[in-house]
């Protein structure tokens, strides 16, 4: 699938301009099964270098028909050749955040934890558990200087909201499964969905997988950590959309989760994902232009009153390397 897509993709991309002149407020994460915004004019292709080093592709910027722009980050690689251990997530969001983005809508593909969250259902999830080994970045703040992002809530409130308002549970999502069920756009009701972030990149045993249950887990992926945390220390609103592909390897009534499962879902899921981007494109841009909009404007200047260290006590190269982020936060002497 990815073979199919991406030479003709990166022989229309690589013309397009190397710069962007304007601020971007908003961006879009793909994930498996989303490599692309296709309804959207793209205007411009940047390599963005960062303290961190450079993100997981080229940030396609793309306009709507009144200019506004988004930008478009492939998680895995421009190729799929990033497993989610090594996806550079501090430079990612350090990229985005150098553009100027607010906001980011992030997409994924999970296995469902719950019977009632089919394969090609999507999920909009509101609690997140960190299942990983410790082995990826989760940080910005290095040795020498250091802070406590607040993260209780993974996920930005006003950004949850309104996706949640914008996307009927019914009715949108187009297709039917094996079963002849329409797809199912799940949010919060009464109890937390809550993400599993797992290492990978093999998928879960049976008894991961019902202890993940026995967790409260609603769905699992690989992607959602560190790239949540680090949004966060960044000072972007963030939420993901999670797809469901298959049934993890929890249900004994179904055949353990293989490769050839997952593709064929996620062909499945390949076109509600781009037809629900564009939709929250649409919505969240109109709420940009009001120039009122409430979406990150508590998380500015959160990460200025979260250090632990006396400024004065860091080392001057690494307060350089946080005035990318961060400018003007501490002093540089």
């Amino acid at each position: 699938m990815v073979k199919k897509v991406f030479p003709k993709l990166m022989s229309e991309l690589s013309q397009l301009p190397h710069s962007y002149s304007k601020p971007v407020e908003l961006a879009i994460i793909g994930g498996t099964g989303l490599y692309d915004l296709p309804n959207l004019k793209p205007v411009a292709r940047l390599t963005v270098s960062t303290p961190w080093g450079f993100p997981s592709s080229p940030i396609t910027i793309s306009e709507m028909a009144d200019g506004f722009p988004v930008a478009f980050l492939a998680r895995h690689g421009q190729h799929h050749d990033l497993l989610p251990t090594d996806v550079p997530s501090r430079a990612n969001m350090a990229a985005l955040k150098s553009l100027g983005v607010k906001a980011i809508v992030a997409f994924s593909a999970v296995g469902s934890l719950r019977q009632e969250i089919k394969p090609r259902d999507f999920v909009l999830p509101t609690q997140v558990i960190d299942r990983t080994k410790g082995i990826r970045p989760s940080t910005f703040f290095e040795k020498g200087f250091v802070a406590h992002a607040m993260f209780g809530e993974p996920f930005d409130l006003k950004l949850y909201k309104l996706i949640k308002e914008a996307i009927p549970a019914q009715g949108f999502l187009e297709g039917f499964d094996k079963e002849n069920l329409e797809p199912t756009f799940h949010t919060k009701d009464k109890e937390d969905l809550t993400l599993i972030c797992m290492e990978g990149p093999q998928f879960s045993t049976r008894a991961e997988s019902q202890m993940y249950r026995s967790f409260g887990g609603s769905v699992i992926n690989m992607s959602c950590l560190p790239e949540a945390k680090l949004a966060r220390e960044a000072e972007i609103a963030y939420q993901m959309v999670c797809m469901s592909t298959d049934y993890d390897s929890w249900n004994v009534d179904e055949d353990p989760v293989t490769v050839e499962t997952v593709v064929g879902n996620l062909k499945a899921n390949s076109a509600n994902a781009c037809k629900m981007a564009e939709k929250l494109i649409e919505v969240i841009s109109k709420e940009f232009e009001t120039g009122k909009s409430e979406i990150g404007e508590d998380l500015k200047g959160s990460m200025k009153f979260s250090v632990s260290t006396n400024p004065k006590a860091v080392k001057k190269e690494l307060l350089e390397k946080m005035h990318f982020l961060f400018p003007g936060y501490w002093p540089i002497q």
